[in-house]
Parts: C-alpha cells; structure tokens; sequence
C-alpha cells in the first residue's frame, strides 16, 4: 500500500517568487493497482511521482510505501527504497553513447559495488539477467548497439528493460508515451500492463490522453493546479469532471 497523505511542494525561483506545484494532495494506491495520473501540462504530475522516491523533496506532507515513511528515510534508507522502485521517463534518460545492454545494466546500479559499476563491470548473473529483461521487451537483438542508434520506441523499451533490472515493486511512469506516436504508444503501455498483471508490480503512470487511461488503468486521478480534482474510476470522468481537469474550455477527444 501507498499513501500519500497532505502532499504539498513549492518551488522557489529567482525572480518568480514562489511556485506551489502540490497542495495538499492525499490519495491511497493499493499494491498491484494500474493508477492513472492526469491533468494539464504544469498541473503537477512529474512533480508528484518525483516526490514518491525522493528525486524531489516534498515541503511537507508523508509518503508512507508498506509501512516506510519515505519522506521521513536517511540517505541510506532511501538507497534501499529505491531499488524496489523502477522509474520511466518520458525522454528515456538513457547514455545515448553506451550500448543498450549497459543502459540496461544501470538499473543494478543500487545492488552492485560502486567500484565495479563505475568500471562497467557486473556479475555474470547480471549480464544473462538484462538479457532476458531486455528480450521481455523485443530488444535482446539490439543488446550491442548504441542506445541513440534506436527509434523512440525501441529506447523507451531500453527504460523498460532497465526499470525490470531492481525487480521492482513499484513503477513510476513519468508521461512515457507523451514523445510516441498512438501505435508506439499502446505498445509501451502494453509492456506496463503485462508487468502490473504478470508480477503483481504496482504502477503509476502520468498521461495525457483518455483514450489510454480509459485502456489501462484500473483507476485515476486527475491534478489540477496541484490540487487533486477527481480520484476514482476512468469511466467515471463525465463531461463535467472533464472541465474540472482540463479547464471549461477543453474538448474531449478520447
């Protein structure tokens, strides 16, 4: 179980005084649920699922994941917390001059000696693992070539792949498909949902298009100016609820 409970951020720009991206968002994700999070560009989703593993820090407010209050772990803790925790991004943060297989290696970056990792050397076990990660995902034929060799789809693939490298048990999908065209873009969302009903791993996945949320998720909710505006079912999101999220002016389009 995730809780997430009186979440609030504020940024503070030069210039710009203060930003507030959350506030006070609270909402429950039981383990192995899809949960969809939608809203506008800016409305604070990217700064939500950062929050949940600490890539950023929250103001205030808890995130409590199986009992660990992560927002309260030491450094050491949270090194621990974020093995269990795969994140794909929606530019694929891959190292565009390294092979696939090292992109993919990277995700045992938290389990292997610093030392060796900072040489690219991993345990055999390591090496057949990213292997079988990566032909789970249709790209063990791509092990040797360079990551910026690829297509979009193929390097989001890569993301995949070395998301499944931590055995995570929990996925946090910052917009994944948002640079993808729609036929690329089921494909990723079709690799999530095999790894949310295959392993039981639970999945957050910010988007932007209804059509998927409606496709994939088992619930959503929707951020609005950092405040949380709907949280429940996909086929629940009336025309009205779709104002709320997108604005009066808005027109549905899936």
């Amino acid at each position: 179980m995730l809780k997430v409970d009186n979440l609030t951020k504020i940024y503070t720009t030069s210039g710009r005084g203060s930003v507030l991206a959350l506030d006070q968002v609270s909402f429950e994700v039981p383990k192995g649920q899809f949960l969809a999070v939608i809203g506008l560009s800016g409305s604070g989703k990217s700064t939500l699922l950062r929050c949940i593993n600490r890539l950023i820090d929250p103001t205030s407010g808890s995130i409590v994941w199986d009992g660990v209050d992560i927002t309260a772990a030491s450094d050491d803790e949270l090194r621990r917390i974020r093995r269990k925790i795969g994140m794909v991004f929606q530019h694929f943060n891959l190292v565009h001059r390294s092979s696939v297989l090292t992109n993919v290696l990277a995700g045992r970056l938290g389990y292997v000696n610093p030392v060796w990792s900072m040489l690219n050397r991993f345990p055999k076990e390591d090496i057949e693992k990213a292997m079988q990660k990566m032909a789970r995902v249709g790209i063990e034929d791509k092990a040797r070539q360079r990551a910026d060799a690829l297509s979009g789809g193929q390097q989001q693939r890569v993301g995949i792949a070395r998301a499944l490298m931590q055995d995570p048990e929990m996925i946090l999908a910052d917009e994944p498909v948002a640079s993808l065209d729609p036929v690329l873009a089921h494909s990723i969302m079709q690799y999530l949902e095999q790894i949310n009903h295959e392993d039981g791993v639970t999945v957050l996945c910010s988007l932007h298009f209804l059509d998927l949320v409606h496709r994939y998720a088992d619930r959503v909710i929707a951020l609005n100016e950092g405040r949380l505006v709907f949280d429940g079912l996909p086929k629940e999101i009336d025309d009205q609820k779709f104002k709320d999220i997108y604005g009066k002016d808005a027109e549905r389009v899936g």
